[in-house]
């Protein structure tokens, strides 16, 4: 049975580009760019706080979980507890702005199932806070949210398992990965292209021969 615990932030990573998740988490290659440098800044910044209450709500900053039954395991930058009810709520800090994909929901969603599964208390809400916008966006755990991310965690497992890292598919958000240079995936289409110009132009006959 493969005991490899899945870095919650692979999640992040796959939800981005598959190929660039399995880069980082299976051949272990890293880059940081401007992006990268102000998330991690951004985080340091909010895991070095301290344990804190304040009007009933206790603060916990950068929170170690494991989630062994989904293969899960991370730190959490901030994890807020109603001290009188003991809910607890998870807050995910974000360097940009609010995504038109899922991307940052379904890592805060398995934040919750994290926490779910150690404290055996249902998390039913958390949010996302940008440092672009200032503000919290709220996420309910829905049930199809929950479903997807469970989806997406058994996507990410089979992957790095299988140890095959995707072929780079270029588009958009290319340019925002601190990985395209070592990537170079328009570099790689223009190797394709060439593959086959060269074979369309083969002089070589020995195919038609052998049909012969």
């Amino acid at each position: 049975m493969d005991q490899r615990l899945i870095p919650l932030s692979a999640l992040q990573h796959y939800a981005f580009c598959p190929r660039q998740c399995a880069l980082i988490h299976n051949e272990q290659v890293w880059a940081d760019n401007f992006l990268t440098a102000q998330g991690n800044l951004i985080h340091e910044r909010v895991d070095s706080g301290e344990p804190e209450s304040r009007k009933g709500i206790k603060f916990e900053r950068g929170v170690l979980v494991a989630a062994p039954s989904l293969g899960l395991t991370g730190k959490l930058d901030l994890v807020e507890s109603v001290v009188a009810t003991g809910e607890l709520f998870p807050v995910e800090y974000k360097r940009g702005k609010p995504k038109p994909s899922d991307w940052d929901e379904l890592q805060l969603c398995a934040q919750a199932l994290c926490l779910e599964e150690m404290t055996g208390t249902s998390v039913t809400q958390g949010a996302l806070w940008y440092h672009q916008t200032r503000h919290r966006h709220p996420v309910q755990f829905s049930t199809g949210l929950r479903e997807h991310t469970i989806t997406v965690i058994s996507q990410v497992r089979d992957m790095l398992k299988s140890g095959i890292t995707p072929k780079a598919q270029y588009g958009k958000h290319c340019k925002a990965c601190s990985l395209f240079d070592l990537c170079q995936p328009q570099l790689m289409v223009r190797d394709k292209s060439l593959a086959y110009q060269q074979r369309l132009f083969s002089t070589d006959t020995s195919d038609e021969e052998t049909s012969e």
